[in-house]
């Protein structure tokens, strides 16, 4: 062998071993992204549970409180209006991975037996699955960062081999394809092992549901499947490796970023929908303009709602909580088509956004994740069902 022919092998093989250097850190950086969003999910859902540990002898505390200092009222309404009552949405074993609305909309609230519109919308609601790259949790880790690994990856797999003259060699053997289809297999393997090793710990600490963990390791295994997929489909073209990685990563800033957010922006236009705010600020407008109003046509109207109040004592000429908490449950229903046009609309969009999967994958896998987890907008809503049908009792 020649000393050129030497300093050419010798060059090639620091060049297999710098790209199998990188590729390893590369993984390695993957599982320690995954681990760490898998762990701050932890430590947030933990934080959660904490919280609504302690509200239970909180709201105790302040029946007590609340009992004792009106013990002595001549009204029930005394009580009844300074007492708050506690609820909250308990996360679920899988919420850990996506936080989804539990990062933005209350999954604690402290209600009371008057305008329960406001209390309920003084917060906006929102798809997360449209959402611009938010809180770091696993799901941002796997729709976000790992194309970007695989893209890191696989860029080079075919071009690389070209730049260094051995591509025709590898395409002349009689397993050739099988070289690729090899390295193709460890990369995904490894990906997938970086990604569901974190998983699965955090499942076992959290007592994730069996059916759940599989509906979430499908997720995974299939989202990283495409991105390989769509990386063989542009690196077999001949490109060089910078023309691969630059398409890849344009494909990737389509998918990811530029398309979800145009298609929130379209769906928002196309499906207009009050802000929660504005439901607040209507009843709370319905119930100031009470005072002004004669209380006999306030009471009238009640009775016409709740026809077995009718026979109740008529008003005294001072003021009385019976007046008071019927001109508040006025204030509610004369919101309610509001509320209820405000939540169809939500509904709609989130009609419209899962239908926007089967074009996007990663609005697809993020929004079963967060389906799996209970963390999306219907589990926000159910929250709020829940908290209306127990004042209701």
């Amino acid at each position: 062998m020649s000393k050129s022919h030497h300093m050419s092998w010798i060059t090639h093989e620091l060049k297999l071993l710098q790209r199998a250097y990188l590729s390893i850190l590369a993984l390695l950086l993957l599982l320690a992204l995954s681990g760490l969003a898998v762990w701050s999910g932890l430590q947030e859902i933990r934080h959660q549970q904490t919280t609504i540990a302690r509200l239970a002898p909180l709201q105790a505390e302040d029946l007590a409180a609340v009992a004792h200092t009106y013990a002595d009222a001549p009204d029930a309404g005394y009580p009844a209006y300074y007492t708050f009552y506690s609820t909250w949405d308990a996360p679920s074993d899988a919420a850990f991975l996506a936080i989804g609305t539990r990062d933005s909309a209350p999954y604690v609230l402290r209600v009371r037996a008057l305008g329960l519109q406001a209390q309920l919308y003084e917060g906006e609601i929102f798809n997360p699955e449209l959402a611009l790259p938010g809180r770091f949790d696993f799901a941002f880790v796997l729709i976000y960062l790992t194309p970007l690994f695989i893209i890191a990856l696989m860029h080079d797999l075919i071009s690389g081999e070209q730049q260094t003259g051995r591509l025709r060699l590898l395409a002349s053997l009689p397993q050739g394809r099988q070289v690729w289809f090899r390295r193709t297999s460890l990369r995904f393997m490894l990906v997938l092992l970086s990604l569901i090793i974190p998983v699965l710990l955090g499942a076992v600490y959290a007592d994730t549901s069996p059916g759940a963990l599989a509906v979430i390791l499908a997720v995974i295994a299939s989202y990283v499947a495409f991105w390989f997929g769509l990386s063989l489909l542009l690196i077999v073209r001949g490109w060089r490796s910078v023309t691969n990685a630059t398409a890849l990563m344009s494909v990737w800033v389509l998918l990811t970023l530029v398309l979800p957010t145009l298609a929130n922006v379209a769906i928002l236009r196309a499906v207009p929908v009050h802000q929660g705010v504005d439901l607040m600020l209507a009843q709370r407008q319905a119930v100031h303009g009470a005072w002004e109003v004669p209380r006999e046509d306030t009471m009238q109207r009640f009775y016409a709602h709740y026809p077995e109040w009718s026979n109740s004592a008529p008003l005294p000429q001072v003021f009385h909580w019976k007046w008071y908490f019927a001109f508040h449950q006025l204030g509610d229903e004369s919101v309610a088509p509001q509320a209820q046009a405000y939540r169809a609309g939500l509904l709609q969009r989130q009609e419209w956004s899962n239908r926007l999967g089967w074009l996007l994958p990663g609005v697809a896998a993020q929004a079963i994740l967060h389906r799996i987890a209970d963390t999306d907008l219907l589990a926000q809503l159910a929250y709020q069902d829940q908290i209306a049908t127990s004042t209701a009792r």
